[in-house]
């Protein structure tokens, strides 16, 4: 329970919840070794700092708290936290990070690991590198920009969603989501947004993408030609082709989505 300290130049080796329930902390050029360091915090900025593979499930139930410049190693760091604010900060090893977080702020991160951000609410992202799959699922109210994520099955379950001048590799993007919107993006996904309610691409180039829109109401405007469509509730898709357009479904009126091709069909 340490209250209004400033800690530096420390090593916070073995032993669990090293700085639990702290409030008023600031924490630089420090390591952080075993497990559980800040559990129950408030008003906590860390700087400088190394959190190593066992500082594992190191920071959750905390709210307010900044970290920048930091090397984060441990996996399962940041649960049900309020108001995190990440700058310059590398996580290799960030397998379930940062999950049921609200009023986020990401700001040049990286991370590699897979089911990153589940859950999390209100967040603002820019220049995050990314690679490991099923990140975003079930989020809320996510702006993401100047990212690119490696990541199969991202933004599954999400609504209120959007991602402006990013890449984005990975199968089933989108699946199951609602007003979701990519503007300045390219993409690569196997079946790409489907199952989706209110899905809009502006200017976004698709490569590799097949099977897309499967029964989602979709407004999409594409700058090149998209490998297949299939089975479009409805809305409109801009594009300079399709190379396979699929209506099988009988369910399905094709009337309901109006295409139009920006130079002549391949």
């Amino acid at each position: 329970m340490a209250r209004d300290l400033y800690i530096t130049h420390s090593i916070f080796a073995d032993g669990e919840s090293p700085l639990k329930e702290s409030k008023a902390i600031t924490v630089e050029t420090s390591s952080f070794q075993w497990k559980y360091p800040l559990w129950y915090c408030s008003d906590i900025t860390i700087k400088d700092c190394t959190f190593f593979d066992m500082a594992r499930a190191g920071i959750w139930y905390t709210n307010n708290i900044s970290l920048q410049d930091c090397l984060y190693e441990a996996p399962k760091g940041f649960r049900k936290v309020d108001n995190l604010h990440l700058i310059k900060v590398d996580m290799p090893n960030a397998q379930e990070t940062l999950w049921s977080c609200t009023n986020v702020d990401l700001q040049d991160v990286s991370a590699k690991g897979d089911y990153f951000a589940k859950d999390i609410q209100n967040a603002k992202i820019g220049n995050l590198n990314l690679v490991g799959n099923y990140c975003f699922d079930g989020c809320k109210n996510i702006e993401v920009h100047n990212s690119k994520l490696i990541s199969k099955d991202a933004f599954w379950n999400c609504d209120t969603v959007t991602v402006y001048d990013s890449y984005i590799s990975g199968e089933y993007t989108g699946w199951n989501s609602k007003n979701i919107t990519f503007i300045n993006c390219t993409i690569e996904s196997l079946q790409g947004f489907c199952y989706m309610q209110n899905v809009k691409l502006s200017n976004c180039r698709l490569l590799n993408t097949n099977l897309s829109f499967e029964y989602s109401t979709v407004d999409a405007e594409i700058t090149t030609t998209i490998d297949s469509v299939k089975n479009p509730i409805s809305g409109k898709i801009i594009c300079k082709g399709i190379k396979e357009l699929i209506f099988d479904d009988e369910n399905i009126d094709k009337n309901k989505t109006t295409i139009t091709y920006t130079h002549e069909k391949n």
